[in-house]
């Protein structure tokens, strides 16, 4: 593969990864953590194509149910039930999830692991002309859509980390799995549905999912700097009264 196609592939990943390393401002992640939980994404990644694959060959349906089939269950539910399947059990015995914006930066990392893969084999196997629109397509939507459902992903898994209620842990655990499956599947549905007004829909979904996972984002984010400011003080407290 080219050399540019190949920076075309890894530069937005590359570029959502700094930026979300900087919105952990006030307690970071371990790199070597962050590193672990991007190459546990693109191991999902390739367990994912098999998968996939598998799901493809076996598909027996035609017209809207195999739009559905395709977008629910050989999109969604293999490549997000997958991402489950392995960043919760990592996530929830890793010793530096200490904070709840932490569960959205590893889910964040191990997905945007996950599309780098995607991301190099689907121009891989474009010609160069198709390969450079295709990667352009993708930086745009494709991979943004892997962290947003990511974030979505890493905010309930928090919410299941940091609360006590069973009741609530249970309600938290099952958002984590089944709404980033399920906005994944509607992403890939109107994307295949191919209706007229379905450009119109997909963007405002799109929109839709910017705001939701960027409000989540943010929360969280806040929450982080109001526990820094809140430990900050009390050491100053602290030292002020040794003093």
């Amino acid at each position: 593969m080219k050399l540019d196609l190949l920076i075309l592939a890894i530069a937005p990943v590359a570029t959502i990864i700094l930026w979300i390393y900087l919105k952990d401002k006030y307690d970071k992640e371990p790199i070597r953590v962050l590193s672990k939980f991007f190459i546990l994404g693109i191991l999902v990644s390739i367990l994912a194509i098999y998968a996939e694959e598998i799901l493809i060959k076996t598909n027996i349906f035609t017209g809207k149910i195999n739009i559905f089939y395709m977008s629910f269950i050989v999109a969604g539910l293999v490549e997000e039930g997958l991402k489950e399947l392995v960043l919760i059990p990592n996530l929830l015995k890793e010793k530096s999830f200490n904070e709840r914006l932490d569960g959205i930066i590893y889910s964040v990392f191990l997905s945007l692991g996950f599309a780098t893969i995607e991301n190099i084999i689907y121009i891989l196997f474009e010609d160069s002309i198709s390969a450079f629109e295709v990667g352009i397509i993708r930086s745009i939507i494709s991979v943004p859509a892997h962290m947003m459902f990511a974030v979505i992903m890493g905010y309930y898994i928090s919410k299941y980390r940091f609360t006590s209620s069973k009741a609530k842990k249970r309600k938290y655990l099952t958002l984590s799995i089944v709404l980033p499956i399920l906005l994944h599947g509607v992403f890939d549905f109107i994307l295949m549905i191919q209706y007229r007004w379905s450009i119109i829909v997909f963007i405002v979904y799109i929109v839709y999912l910017w705001k939701s996972s960027l409000d989540k984002l943010d929360e969280y984010t806040n929450n982080s700097r109001k526990k820094f400011l809140k430990r900050y003080k009390f050491i100053r407290h602290k030292k002020r009264k040794d003093d």
